[in-house]
């Protein structure tokens, strides 16, 4: 393993040194130009910012090539990036950016004014415009000196989830955790340099920046950008640009199968579609399918990197529903309330261990504790592991249904009804009786 994550770049700007490695709207970065950046942005960050070791850099705006520059900057100082969701309401945002006290905060012109609202929440923050920093970095300087110092077992990236209560969490992966978590998605895409990912889902979720993107940029692949998912853009750069990989989460692909252009659209450049985040509709599933185009899942959560159980392309058709295996450096148990082992077909709380997995919930040392066991994070989902080995959810733990002492999962019902033809949506709650 290398001394960081920024290694990953640098090798192949000597070894691809003209190979592209970001598409974004009309440009193109090669892997050498895109190396070059990164140590741009480490010295300005270092030097005229003050980021050391440990610091957080906070990124606020839509998808462009500065966001993974930045994020890799920080791997080569030791600094931490931190993502934030642009969707959140301003005192979500506040409560991350007091918790988490950012160095320095980059923003978009969109939101600018979101971001220079909340400096004054930690005064020793520093607001710097994306534009600002695009110009920075096509000044001609050397960056940071090399260093035999290791950054692996450092924070690299702070990304906040609510999950399903409470304040949001700071989940904190190392730069260990997103090398195993490269080798997982390499594993499940059977991804390689020729291969070319189109990203469309926010990289403030590391389903957008981990799935697929970081993993690309570990073989040396192309990721072509959007600044956001939009239906009819997406649709258009497949046939025009032809990726082989893509990552979308089911809503995203009932919009663009609703899309007026999808039966004339051009896919067949398209490996495997990657989906997950939630329980997946096997209509949706087998929509797509006939249209041929493998979809395979992936499981995983913000603390495990995500990647943690997958499909591979070869079981896409045969385990429909399922969630897949375990990943390659990722172990699973599947407990009962007592915490002993069920057997193949009988449900129970998925237990997961593994180097991919966070290191710790930010400034919450209590939360950490609670959902580790001897090692093993406790993911909160209720799940069973066919005679194959395939992993399908039924539901969270929290939202279990208890009647007459026995477990109904909400989930599992809404999977029944959405087969029943006419029925595109269907949510099942528990009330009193």
């Amino acid at each position: 393993m290398n001394n960081d994550l920024s290694a990953w770049i640098e090798e192949h700007a000597i070894s691809l040194p003209q190979k592209v490695a970001i598409k974004y709207e009309t440009s193109c970065i090669s892997y050498r130009s895109l190396s070059d950046s990164i140590e741009r942005a480490a010295r300005y960050l270092e030097k005229s910012c003050g980021i050391r070791r440990g610091d957080r850099v906070a990124y606020l705006g839509l998808n462009r090539p500065e966001c993974l520059i930045v994020f890799f900057a920080c791997a080569r100082i030791g600094a931490i990036y931190l993502p934030l969701n642009w969707r959140l309401a301003p005192p979500e945002l506040q409560y991350i950016f007091v918790d988490s006290a950012p160095r320095v905060l980059i923003c978009d012109s969109i939101h600018h004014d979101i971001g220079a609202s909340l400096i004054p929440f930690t005064p020793s923050s520093k607001l710097l415009d994306i534009e600002a920093l695009e110009s920075l970095l096509d000044v001609p300087t050397r960056a940071v000196e090399d260093s035999n110092e290791s950054n692996w077992d450092l924070p690299v990236l702070l990304v906040y989830t609510s999950g399903t209560t409470g304040r949001p969490k700071g989940v904190v992966l190392t730069q260990k955790a997103l090398y195993f978590n490269a080798l997982n998605s390499v594993d499940m895409h059977g991804l390689d340099k020729n291969d070319h990912i189109l990203t469309v889902l926010p990289l403030f979720h590391v389903g957008g920046l981990n799935i697929q993107t970081t993993p690309g940029f570990f073989v040396g692949a192309t990721v072509s950008l959007h600044a956001r998912f939009d239906p009819t853009e997406t649709l258009s750069s497949i046939a025009l640009e032809k990726p082989t990989l893509l990552v979308l989460v089911p809503s995203m692909m009932f919009a663009l199968n609703q899309h007026s252009s999808w039966s004339a659209a051009t896919l067949s450049s398209l490996r495997v579609v990657t989906t997950g985040s939630t329980i997946v509709p096997p209509g949706l599933i087998t929509t797509w399918h006939e249209a041929g185009i493998p979809i395979i899942q992936v499981y995983g959560s913000t603390e495990t990197g995500p990647v943690a159980l997958y499909q591979r392309e070869e079981d896409a058709l045969m385990s429909v529903g399922s969630t897949g295996r375990d990943a390659l450096h990722t172990e699973l148990r599947i407990v009962n309330e007592q915490g002993c082992d069920v057997k193949s077909d009988a449900s129970g709380e998925l237990l997961l261990r593994g180097p991919n997995l966070f290191q710790k919930y930010w400034n919450d040392e209590a939360s950490t504790q609670d959902v580790f066991e001897d090692g093993w994070f406790r993911t909160g989902d209720i799940g069973y592991r066919d005679q194959r080995g395939f992993v399908f959810i039924n539901d969270r733990k929290k939202d279990v249904v208890i009647s007459g002492g026995e477990n109904i999962y909400p989930a599992e019902l809404e999977q029944v009804l959405l087969r029943v033809p006419g029925i595109i949506e269907a949510a099942v709650v528990g009330i009193p009786d």
